[in-house]
């Protein structure tokens, strides 16, 4: 905060800095991308920062391959970083720096405050490899500066390090609290301040006689000259070259000025997506593929990949190959088993702008993805998430791999759109909310088995959330809500019901965020408050259904792990057949 301050970003003033984590200050206990100017990513998770820089420079690498031309390098600069001990303690960092070595992102550069100190103590007691030995062997350049006060030999170093053809790698050894007479070197200083008596030794032991908050005026004029008045010139230089780009290279300028502007070049249509003809059976998994590629036809800017699992996510686009270092351009990107490290990576190429992004595994490995998926969510990016083999149909595999909490996590989790269609027209219309999405990610859950398309699905009615796709009278006393594989079964149940005299609708909600966020007319119109007899059906845990059906309904779900053996009989064995949900609702006054 104090470098944007004396950079002049006019949102961090001095009131600001004086008000730091503070209610409604521009200067909260973390940085906050979107709530402060300057700030390029939400940070304070430990590992993410690193993470998600190796995103903004593959995003740097794919733009500038697909759009550079000879004389008009337009996308074009480093990422750099700034990280500590205990961002490379976290296993996301190793993830990330595995995968930037194997992708050679030469245009990364990290450096490493190494000061021997962590919240707990020395870090000698917790953490004691050779971390530039470890990078080496991921494939990065490497650099050691023995003093964190020499300016100078930190840029050679990074020149250096840009020089070296890899993503690189500078320790630079500091002391934590420098210039604090009894605190500096320790835990002490990590995350707490120095007090009045300290802080005032600390003045006198550097030298610095002003008083608090006091700036003097050279410090502001040297700050003007060398980051704010040359930053001013690099950008005006930087406007000419796009203004002079867009006259040489006139086919590619609208492409261009949207990413500027912070658009997708093309634009997706509901028009896009083919018409599915009733009965049509598919795995929602396949249908997602399907709905993938008819976006990568159409957006340039659109890539992604899997956690080592694309052909069994369905998550590859059929015209490109693999992106690497030698095949910039392709736009499938094999993350390999790294599923946090995917998460962080699309968030900074979410962050980075000028791409649409997405990333696939098991949805019983959300888990591993799941603070990467709170940040995209935190911060406001269209990040689509592909998750997979999303129930207990997933059968032989096992409880291990047969999702039960994972549905009810995600709902949780503000600012997250979480859909779990029930055939290939409401996963094409997914897909469609996903990449239009401007300020909420949104996760795909689907299945591995085939589900036959709906008579009553309804791609528009998506939108809304929830809506009836099937209804035998317009006086129904009973009301079936169900998602995902279970709105077939919802509906055969309906059926067998009708049969026997029964009145009843059944409801389809892909999605329960985006139907609470339906004005009170519309959830009046799906879901009639008179009318009390209700039965909510999700093989998934049964806690977040009960605000629908309330306590005069039930829940076919479950609430234990799930079980080995073939998904018929599991799924038999946990009810979810006709026969038991018919009896479900029989069993309702």
């Amino acid at each position: 905060y104090a470098l944007l301050h004396l950079s002049g970003f006019e949102d961090v003033s001095m009131d600001e800095i004086k008000s730091f984590r503070q209610w409604g200050s521009k200067t909260p206990g973390h940085p906050e991308f979107g709530h402060t100017a300057g700030i390029d990513a939400t940070t304070g998770p430990l590992g993410q920062g690193i993470s998600t820089a190796t995103g903004f420079a593959q995003a740097e690498r794919f733009l500038a391959a697909k759009y550079n031309r000879e004389g008009y390098n337009i996308f074009d600069h480093y990422t750099y970083v700034i990280c500590g001990d205990g961002d490379l303690m976290e296993g996301v960092s190793s993830e990330a720096a595995s995968y930037a070595g194997l992708q050679k992102l030469d245009k990364l550069v990290v450096l490493y405050d190494s000061n021997d100190i962590n919240l707990d103590g020395e870090t000698k007691d917790s953490f004691t490899e050779s971390v530039r030995d470890r990078y080496n062997a991921y494939g990065w350049h490497t650099a050691l500066v023995e003093n964190g006060t020499d300016l100078e030999a930190i840029h050679a170093a990074i020149e250096t390090a840009k020089a070296s053809g890899k993503p690189s790698l500078i320790e630079v050894k500091t002391v934590i609290g420098y210039g604090s007479p009894n605190k500096q070197g320790t835990n002490a200083v990590h995350g707490a301040p120095l007090g009045a008596d300290e802080t005032a030794s600390t003045r006198q032991a550097l030298g610095w006689d002003y008083e608090p908050f006091e700036i003097p005026e050279q410090v502001y004029a040297d700050f003007k000259e060398h980051v704010a008045d040359r930053g001013a010139s690099a950008y005006q230089a930087w406007t000419k070259l796009v203004a002079d780009y867009k006259e040489a290279h006139p086919e590619l300028a609208a492409e261009v000025e949207a990413i500027i502007d912070g658009r997708d070049p093309v634009e997706v249509t509901p028009a896009d997506f083919p018409a599915l003809e009733n009965g049509f059976s598919q795995a929602t998994r396949n249908s997602s593929q399907d709905a993938l590629n008819v976006v990568a036809a159409k957006l340039p800017t659109f890539l992604g990949g899997s956690a080592d699992l694309a052909h069994s996510n369905m998550t590859y686009i059929k015209t490109d190959g693999l992106q690497d270092d030698a095949n910039r351009l392709n736009r499938n990107i094999q993350f390999g088993v790294r599923e946090f490290a995917m998460g962080t990576i699309l968030n900074g190429m979410a962050l980075h702008g000028g791409l649409r992004v997405y990333g696939g595994t098991f949805f019983v490995f959300s888990d591993y993805v799941k603070a990467a998926v709170r940040l995209s969510a935190l911060q406001g990016l269209p990040v689509t998430y592909v998750f997979t083999h999303d129930s207990i149909a997933v059968g032989e595999d096992g409880p291990t791999h047969e999702p039960v909490e994972h549905l009810a996590g995600l709902r949780a989790m503000p600012n997250l759109n979480v859909f779990r269609p029930a055939d290939a027209r409401e996963t094409q219309a997914a897909w469609y909310l996903a990449v239009t999405s401007e300020k909420t990610p949104t996760a795909l859950v689907l299945t591995r088995q085939n589900l036959t398309v709906e008579d009553g699905t309804d791609f528009d009615k998506v939108a809304k959330g929830a809506y009836v796709v099937y209804e035998n009278a317009a006086d129904f006393d009973t009301i079936l809500i169900a998602t995902g594989s279970e709105v077939n079964l919802a509906v055969s149940a309906a059926k067998e019901l009708a049969s026997q005299g029964e009145k009843i609708r059944v409801v389809s909600m892909p999605s329960t965020d985006v139907f609470d966020k339906q004005d009170a007319a519309y959830k009046e119109e799906i879901l009639p408050n008179a009318v009390r007899r209700r039965v909510a059906v999700e093989m998934g845990a049964s806690q977040n259904w009960y605000k629908y059906v309330g306590l005069d309904g039930a829940v076919l779900g479950i609430d234990t792990f799930g079980a080995s053996a073939p998904a018929p009989k599991v799924l038999a064995e946990y009810g979810f057949t006709v026969e038991n949900l018919v009896k479900v609702v029989r069993n309702l006054k």
